[in-house]
């Protein structure tokens, strides 16, 4: 099954201004990948695009912990949180989509951690692992059965919606060279290893194309 595949979907995370040079939650080399998702979507037959969608108040956000610094662990409701700089708030620029994203062929657009007691890094699930997006249901009514995943960041976003995808049953592709990683290159090498004992295929892609 090829990319173009009605059978198939691709699922571009996350490509926000806030995760690029200068935003609060810069990834290094994120530019890098822009060009490459685009290459993605000019054949894809199905896309979606996921966006962080936080409110002020977010319990992600280290400045809503009084003493906490972004990077450290709370529990959040029985969930463990890492705290992040104040990123991609709702109407704000920020949380807007990286003006050279080609958004013609999204066909649908997963708003998620729109909870301000709940973060979501899956584009399925969020992180109390119960709660869905809408995302599963939406593909298996199209009828799609293996999902490419690209897009920030490898070793969070990227990796939980891979990791929900493959469990959710859908033949499940990384496309490595579509995503970059907070924590690069030693956690993106760790979650691209933990990705394929699940299952996930790992791909280039000009292999891909």
């Amino acid at each position: 099954m090829s990319l173009s595949s009605r059978e198939a979907a691709l699922v571009v995370v996350d490509v926000q201004n806030d995760f690029f040079p200068g935003g609060p939650l810069a990834i290094e080399r994120a530019d890098e990948i822009v060009p490459v998702i685009n290459r993605l979507l000019a054949v894809a037959a199905r896309v979606v695009a996921t966006q962080d969608w936080h409110p002020k108040d977010h319990v992600s956000f280290a400045s809503n912990h009084k003493g906490r610094k972004p990077l450290e662990t709370v529990s959040a409701g029985g969930v463990q949180q890492v705290l992040w700089p104040d990123h991609c708030v709702q109407v704000t620029r920020g949380a807007d989509f990286h003006p050279w994203l080609d958004l013609r062929r999204v066909g649908l657009i997963v708003r998620k951690g729109m909870r301000k007691d709940l973060d979501s890094y899956s584009a399925f699930l969020e992180n109390d692992g119960r709660t869905g997006t809408g995302l599963q249901g939406w593909l298996k009514g199209l009828g799609v059965k293996q999902v490419y995943v690209s897009g920030l960041a490898t070793d969070y976003c990227v990796r939980a919606t891979a990791l929900d995808a493959r469990r959710l049953g859908f033949e499940t592709v990384l496309v490595e060279d579509a995503c970059r990683g907070v924590e690069e290159p030693k956690g993106s090498a760790l979650v691209v290893e933990e990705m394929k004992k699940a299952g996930v295929k790992i791909a280039r892609s000009a292999e891909v194309l």
